[in-house]
């Protein structure tokens, strides 16, 4: 009886640990940013992002130009300035400045909810590409490697290359 018991015992941690190293998950790598970027419709999105940045700049510039001529003369007129019209001038000159700042910062908003827009559709082909080539290489996890280090990454296991040739990369 102690023999069947000791022998059953061996056959089920025999039994569990081999499921243990089959359930083991499959882990790959790929540069997000490379692929993204070796795309030829990111090119296109990166000009549109920057025609409308530009507009923005150019109305910034406009603003900062004339903060600065007004703030070079009140700083010439200042000392015959009565106490009321140098008060009044500060405050019109800390006025355009918050309005410039406040422009800086809607701008930056909108610049970024436009590349948002333009970039879903290109994020989402590469990242469809990259979940079919690792369905179809039996890949459980693939990891951006353009945003981890990774200190060990065998070449084998990089998806860069398969997901390229999905994608019609070059």
């Amino acid at each position: 009886m102690k023999k069947l018991l000791i022998t059953l015992s061996c056959f089920l941690c025999l039994l569990l640990n081999n499921n243990l190293v089959l359930a083991q998950d499959k882990v790959a790598y790929v540069n997000f940013a490379e692929l993204v970027k070796a795309l030829p419709e990111a090119a296109d999105i990166k000009s549109k992002i920057d025609a409308y940045s530009n507009q923005y700049m150019d109305q910034l510039k406009s603003m900062y130009t004339e903060y600065q001529a007004k703030g070079q003369d009140f700083q010439k007129q200042q000392a015959s300035m009565t106490d009321a019209v140098r008060s009044a001038k500060q405050v019109e000159l800390a006025d355009l400045q918050k309005r410039m700042n406040d422009y800086q910062n809607e701008a930056q908003q909108k610049v970024a909810a436009r590349t948002g827009e333009l970039s879903k559709p290109l994020l989402e082909k590469v990242k469809s590409a990259i979940a079919q080539v690792a369905k179809e290489k039996g890949y459980t996890y693939v990891l951006d490697s353009s945003q981890t280090d990774l200190i060990v990454s065998p070449p084998g296991d990089d998806l860069g290359p398969a997901v390229k040739v999905k994608l019609g990369i070059k």
